[in-house]
């Protein structure tokens, strides 16, 4: 076999070794032509990240700026750019037509009337605790939580800092306090 004989690379069997090639015994240099080009590579490669590293280049780094070529790319398009102008033009002829102002307006003017009333139903929630907590029922509660309180804290102050805590503070046991 000729080694000047050209190989078509488009060909779909490329780098099939044909029936006759396969009797051909392979040459070791070519091997170890193969074997350093690999320790080559492999040598700038890391080289290469190297270099990278150095300049602060990361894969993240990459693939943010891949990102923005590619969105700037879409942007620009002959397709992205028809279709916004498209929608432009779709925007405008809904934007201006009578059925949407119309919903518009009633949308406005519900949110309007939504808004007075809820502050009104908090207004009068408000009026209403405060009548509650004038009442003499509440009166007569407070009165009674007070009456406990002083019974369990007893002269003490009532800040929590005073406060017997359950394992009892050192003075005075937990189990010598009055129960309610």
């Amino acid at each position: 076999m000729d080694s000047a004989q050209d190989i078509n690379l488009n060909s779909p069997n490329k780098g099939l070794l044909s029936d006759s090639m396969t009797d051909v015994p392979v040459d070791t240099g070519v091997e170890e032509e193969i074997v350093t080009l690999r320790q080559v590579l492999a040598a700038k490669e890391r080289h290469c990240g190297e270099l990278k590293r150095r300049l602060g280049l990361s894969a993240l780094g990459g693939l943010k700026q891949n990102l923005s070529r590619s969105w700037h790319d879409v942007q620009v398009s002959n397709a992205y750019v028809k279709t916004s102008e498209k929608l432009g033009e779709w925007n405008e002829k809904v934007t201006q037509s009578d059925l949407y102002k119309k919903t518009q307006e009633t949308l406005s003017q519900a949110g309007q009337k939504t808004s007075a009333a809820l502050s009104t139903v908090g207004s009068a929630i408000s009026r209403k605790l405060g009548d509650m907590r004038n009442s003499a029922t509440f009166k007569s509660f407070e009165d009674r939580v007070g009456t406990i309180k002083s019974k369990v804290v007893g002269d003490r102050e009532s800040s929590s800092d005073n406060l017997p805590s359950p394992a009892g503070n050192g003075d005075q046991p937990l189990s010598d306090h009055k129960p309610f």
